[in-house]
C-alpha cells in the first residue's frame, strides 16, 4: 500500500511551479469534461484560453474581471499569512457596494467630480465595517472567523435584496429591483475609449505595490506574519496577536469594499441584485494559485478572469451551463491542493505484513 513521508526539504523549484502544474491538470480534466458533454475539447478550451485574449477589446474585459479578483485577493492574502480565515469577503464586497451606492445615489448633474473619491472611501468604510464584525467577534469571544465571516455574507444578500426592492428601488425602472442609474460624476474615469477598462485596474496595481511593500518591506509586515506563523515566539518578542487580527481582517474587509465600490461606480453603473458574483470566494483561489504573494496574485487574477468570461462564452456559444465557470475553479483549488501535497509529501510503497507466516502456538 502507498504512505505519505514527509519530505526533508520540499522543491524549491516546485513550489513555484505547481500552480502552472495544477493548471495543465485542470486543462487535461477539463478536456474530458468536454468529451463526456458530447462537445468539441479544443474549441471547448478556445472559449476559456484563446478568445478571451484574442484582441483589445476581449484583453479589456480581462482587466475589468481581473481587478476586483486582484484587490480581494490582496487582502485575503494578508489575513492568510496572519492564520485569519477570512472567508467572507464576498460580504465585505457587497457592503462596499451599499456604502458606495448611499454617496453615489445623492450626486446629482452639478456635483464635483471629487465626489467619485467619497464613493471609494464609502466603499472601504463599508468592508471595514462589516469586517470589524467578525473582529470583535473573534477577539472578545474567540469565534471563529470562518463561521462568523462566511455567514455574514447571507446577511449581506439579504440587506442587498431589502434595499434594491425597497428604499432603494428606482420609481422608473420598470419594476426592476435596482437603483437608479449613476450618475456620470460618480463613475470611475475609463483609460480608453471603446472599452470598460477604468481607473480601477491602477488602483489594483497600486494596491499590488503597497501590500508587497507591508509584508516584506516593513516591520509591521513582519510581525503580522510571525504573529501568524508563530504565535508563541510573536508574544515572546512583544508582537500583539490581537493587533494582528484586526489588522488583518480591517485591510481584508477595506480592500474587498473597495473593489465592491469600483465595481458598482465601474462597469455595473447602479446597484443591482447581480453584484454578488462570487468574487470572494473565487479570490480565495486566486491568493492561493498567486502562492500569497503580490506578483502571483496580478497572474492568478487574470487566469481567474479567463475562467469568468470563458464560462460565460462557452453558456452563449455552446449551449453549457454557466456553472462550468464553478466547475474550473474548484478543478483548478483541487489540483493545486493535490501538487502542493506531493511538494510536501511522497508516497512510498510500504509492502503489506504477510499474512501466510505460521503463528507459533503458546507452547513454542
Amino acid at each position: 500500500m502507498f504512505k505519505l513521508e514527509v519530505r526533508a526539504q520540499p522543491s524549491a523549484f516546485w513550489r513555484y511551479a505547481s500552480p502552472i502544474l495544477a493548471l495543465l491538470v485542470t486543462v487535461l480534466i477539463g478536456i474530458v469534461l468536454f468529451l463526456s458533454l458530447g462537445k468539441d475539447p479544443v474549441r471547448g478550451l478556445q472559449m476559456f484560453f484563446w478568445l478571451p485574449m484574442q484582441n483589445a477589446y476581449a484583453w479589456g474585459e480581462l482587466l475589468v474581471k481581473a481587478t476586483p479578483l486582484l484587490i480581494m485577493a490582496l487582502g485575503l492574502a494578508v489575513c492568510f499569512r496572519a492564520n485569519v480565515w477570512n472567508i467572507g469577503a464576498e460580504g465585505q464586497y457587497i457592503l462596499g457596494a451599499i456604502f458606495a451606492s448611499a454617496v453615489a445615489l445623492q450626486a446629482d448633474k452639478t456635483s464635483s467630480p471629487w465626489i467619485v473619491v467619497g464613493v471609494l472611501l464609502a466603499g472601504i468604510a463599508g468592508g471595514l465595517v462589516w469586517a470589524s464584525i467578525t473582529a470583535f467577534l473573534r477577539d472578545r469571544f474567540n469565534a471563529s472567523e470562518i463561521l462568523v465571516s462566511l455567514m455574514l455574507v447571507y446577511v449581506a444578500v439579504q440587506l442587498l435584496l431589502y434595499l434594491v426592492n425597497g428604499p432603494w428601488k428606482d420609481p422608473h425602472g420598470y419594476n426592476f429591483p435596482q437603483t437608479a442609474p449613476f450618475e456620470a460624476v460618480t463613475r470611475i474615469p475609463r483609460l480608453f475609449s471603446g472599452s470598460r477598462v477604468n481607473a480601477g485596474v491602477l488602483l489594483a496595481v497600486l494596491e499590488a505595490v503597497l501590500v508587497w511593500f507591508f509584508l516584506f518591506r516593513t516591520q509591521l509586515g513582519f510581525a503580522h506574519a510571525v504573529s501568524g506563523a508563530a504565535p508563541a515566539a510573536a508574544r515572546y518578542a512583544g508582537f500583539s496577536a490581537r493587533g494582528a487580527v484586526w489588522g488583518a481582517l480591517l485591510i481584508s474587509g477595506g480592500l474587498a469594499g473597495l473593489a465592491g465600490a469600483l465595481e458598482v461606480a465601474g462597469p455595473i453603473g447602479q446597484l443591482t441584485p447581480y453584484v454578488p458574483a462570487g468574487y470572494g470566494f473565487a479570490a480565495i483561489i486566486v491568493a492561493y494559485v498567486g502562492r500569497l504573494h503580490p506578483v502571483g496574485m496580478v497572474f492568478s487574477s487574470v487566469l481567474m478572469s479567463l475562467f469568468y468570461i470563458g464560462g460565460e462564452m462557452a453558456q452563449s456559444r455552446m449551449g453549457l451551463t454557466k456553472s462550468l465557470t464553478g466547475v474550473f475553479q474548484g478543478l483548478l483549488l483541487f489540483s493545486l491542493l493535490a501538487c502542493d501535497t506531493l511538494l510536501y509529501y511522497r508516497l512510498s510503497w510500504v509492502r503489506p505484513p504477510s499474512t501466510n507466516a505460521v503463528n507459533p502456538g503458546p507452547g513454542a
